[in-house]
């Protein structure tokens, strides 16, 4: 029993980079399963697009899906352009807010889809397959050697034999995928590490305080989900009894609109006046009325968890 508690701590402390091993690994496992069953190089004049379609396509679609399923991109887009009314900010300000949320979210999406790039080149069979088909190949190795090289070239994808009528410098492509992908997969973590090291040291908190930040975030949330549960299922029993027995409902409070939509907004950080979360800052500020909930500060990369605390639970 220890020892299962110790790992669900263990799960728990690391949730966000068990939770991109795994999406890693699944996308990795997905990518073996495309380039093993799935492909089937033509060994014709379509192998450039085959070959790039496979490497590039379900990249980009992972891209779409990772947007899709991080809860910032929807917390920033939802109510953004009501038809009630026109925005009065500065579209300025307002191209740099969003630009500044999607960067991180962009961050956090391309995982799978360069995991996928990544593993496709070190298997080397979709690189292989579109290069075969490129004219710069072609120049290269069929030179003065007329047609029948080029046909041998697109063959050699789905036939290693041919390999031996064509120039050795053809047997490096897969050499030069393989490269690319460690090339890729070096890139991807040195910048990764970078910009953690620059993100964190440009914290406005100390460590001590982030974590303390953290654990308040998720606890906060979690209270948020089962208070948000009680108030609703309360509300609806009201209103379902009211309906059947046909009498006037009991005054009830819930938040107005008004009030959603201001511990809606995206949290950012002001030295002068610190808090916690948008909840904090409302509770906090009169319940939003004073002119301190509307003075804005800047929301350092470190600081993106307190938007992004309910993705894991709540999805979208």
């Amino acid at each position: 029993m220890d020892r299962l508690r110790g790992a669900l701590d263990f799960c728990i402390r690391h949730q966000t980079v068990l939770g991109y091993s795994i999406v890693s690994l699944l996308t990795a496992a997905s990518e073996y399963i495309f380039s093993s069953v799935v492909f089937k190089c033509p060994c014709n004049s379509g192998n450039l697009l085959y070959g790039s379609v496979f490497l590039t396509v379900p990249a980009f679609i992972l891209l779409l899906l990772g947007y899709m399923v991080n809860a910032r991109t929807w917390r920033l887009l939802t109510g953004s352009c009501p038809q009630e009314k026109y925005c009065n900010c500065s579209p300025w300000g307002t191209c740099a807010r969003y630009c500044q949320v999607l960067v991180p979210v962009t961050a956090r999406a391309l995982v799978a889809p360069l995991t996928w790039i990544a593993v496709a080149l070190l298997r080397a069979n979709f690189y292989e397959c579109a290069v075969s088909g490129t004219s710069l190949m072609k120049n290269f190795i069929c030179k003065d050697q007329g047609e029948e090289c080029q046909d041998l070239l697109f063959k050699i994808p789905c036939d290693e034999k041919f390999s031996t009528k064509v120039s050795s410098e053809f047997l490096s492509l897969q050499a030069q995928s393989q490269l690319i992908g460690w090339f890729l997969i070096a890139s991807i973590l040195t910048v990764a590490l970078i910009s953690t090291c620059v993100s964190r040291c440009c914290s406005p908190v100390s460590y001590l305080q982030l974590k303390f930040w953290k654990i308040y975030s998720k606890k906060e949330q979690e209270l948020f989900e089962i208070k948000a549960k009680e108030h609703a299922s309360k509300l609806a029993e009201i209103n379902t009894h009211c309906f059947f027995e046909a009498i006037d409902p009991a005054p009830f409070h819930t938040p107005s609109n008004e009030d959603w939509r201001k511990i809606s907004f995206l949290y950012t950080f002001n030295s002068q006046e610190q808090y916690y979360s948008m909840i904090h800052k409302y509770v906090n500020t009169n319940r939003g009325n004073s002119d301190k909930f509307k003075e804005e500060g800047q929301n350092p990369p470190v600081l993106g968890f307190v938007d992004e605390t309910h993705t894991m639970d709540s999805g979208f």
